[in-house]
């Protein structure tokens, strides 16, 4: 039976389509997040291919590619969504500093707990295994945090988007120390964020005032062309990448504040303000496919039994416990006592598995189970949902008392002639 043929392809592709969106719609309403569906219908697809065809495909190529552009897609859809205005300049840094310090934090302890842990595994490496680990997935979260109040919905989108960035950063920070003759150290690092800003700034500017002047209809996928032309680009470059698109996305969504006094000339708004439109639509739409083919491949490529090794299952529940005991401690600090469900919400994900792929060959460990990704991605996602489906019955319940409350409280009106005549 041809598996892969043209048609069979076709009708393959439409039905994952349709089912990621009924699973989208089953998690609005359950809280389940999509994304362990999807790897659910990945696994299933896994033992399907096994049992019509004994060819093993290699879909990593495909897997490394809808990575980076899912993860493009992603970060630019929550930069669209980002409002700078000088009120949301301390919930920005305090968002900044939580995932800053939760990614150092997490990184440090399950660092510590794999070099103890498993054979042959050396600090530096356990670093650049733990790193992935201890990222947030905003490919999970920005679509599971919509029924939140707006002041929790934008912590986690600031939160996660903060952390994929620094976490990528961080991970090649720490692959630059791996060659100490290539390795530019602190000054360098920092040099190349700052030289990064700039190209980012000046490429924005440059994108809208070309882009507007355009008459052609066809021009978004241009957009997002020269979108992925630089971020590829500045990853040859040895650029942070992922900053390009950040800022492209906060200037775009601002332009009042990017483009204001003598710059406002410049800016024909209608017609930008169109382009980000549809730019926000097309985004949605897109980061949506790759995410759902995303996590269809990944599934389809995990080795399942791994996860009822009792050695992977140790390794996990401890990274997971230090997780949640250090985000506890980060929110008790900068947030107060309304952490919930804000301290449940720290699912990894895409770039957890994009940079596991990514560590070089020369810092790898034989002796890493990969089943170890599965069972965190896994158990940090099963307890962001069941944290969701608490708060939205706490919610529920509150409300539902406080509508007792206030018919119970409702004055006695005696009845007037009208009433009575009716």
């Amino acid at each position: 039976m041809e598996i892969l043929s043209s048609y069979n392809l076709i009708i393959e592709v439409s039905v994952i389509i349709i089912l990621s969106f009924v699973f989208n719609g089953i998690s609005k309403k359950t809280n389940i997040p999509s994304v362990l569906m999807l790897i659910i219908l990945g696994v299933g697809l896994q033992y399907a291919l096994s049992y019509f065809s004994e060819d093993k495909i290699n879909f990593f190529p495909i897997l490394e590619v809808l990575g980076i552009v899912g993860l493009i897609m992603i970060v630019l859809e929550a930069a669209l969504e980002l409002e700078l205005k000088r009120e949301k300049l301390v919930p920005i840094l305090k968002s900044m500093a939580i995932a800053l310090i939760g990614l150092i934090a997490s990184a440090w302890v399950a660092a510590i707990i794999l070099y103890e842990l498993i054979p042959e595994m050396t600090m530096q490496s356990a670093w650049l295994y733990a790193t992935p680990l201890s990222i947030l997935s905003s490919a999970i979260i920005i679509p599971s945090v919509s029924a939140l109040n707006d002041k929790k919905k934008e912590f986690h989108i600031y939160e996660s988007t903060f952390s994929d960035i620094m976490g990528i950063m961080m991970f090649y920070f720490l692959i630059g120390k791996l060659n100490p003759s290539e390795d530019s150290g602190v000054i360098g690092f920092t040099g190349n964020i700052l030289l990064t800003i700039v190209i980012s700034l000046v490429a924005s500017y440059a994108i809208i005032l070309i882009f507007q002047k355009i008459k052609s209809q066809a021009k978004l996928f241009l957009l997002i062309a020269v979108l992925l032309l630089l971020y590829a680009l500045g990853k040859k470059m040895h650029l942070s990448s992922l900053i390009i698109i950040l800022i492209f996305g906060l200037v775009i969504a601002n332009m009042k504040v990017f483009f204001a006094g003598k710059l406002s000339k410049f800016l024909e708004f209608k017609k930008a303000h169109q382009i980000y439109h549809e730019l926000h639509i097309i985004t949605l739409e897109t980061a949506f496919v790759v995410r759902t083919f995303f996590f269809v491949i990944f599934g389809l490529t995990i080795a399942v039994g791994s996860l009822f090794n009792v050695d992977v299952a140790l390794i996990s529940m401890l990274i997971i416990a230090s997780i949640y005991a250090i985000r506890f401690v980060i929110l008790r600090v900068f947030i107060g006592t309304d952490i919930l469900p804000q301290l449940f919400i720290a699912p990894r994900g895409l770039i957890t598995v994009l940079l596991f792929y990514a560590i070089p060959k020369e810092a790898e460990i034989a002796s890493f189970e990969p089943g170890i990704l599965l069972f965190v991605i896994i158990g940090t996602s099963l307890i962001m949902t069941g944290a969701m489906i608490y708060d939205k019955k706490r919610n529920a319940k509150a409300t539902d008392i406080a509508n007792s409350n206030k018919v119970g409280t409702t004055k006695w009106k005696a009845p007037s002639i009208e009433d009575i005549a009716e």
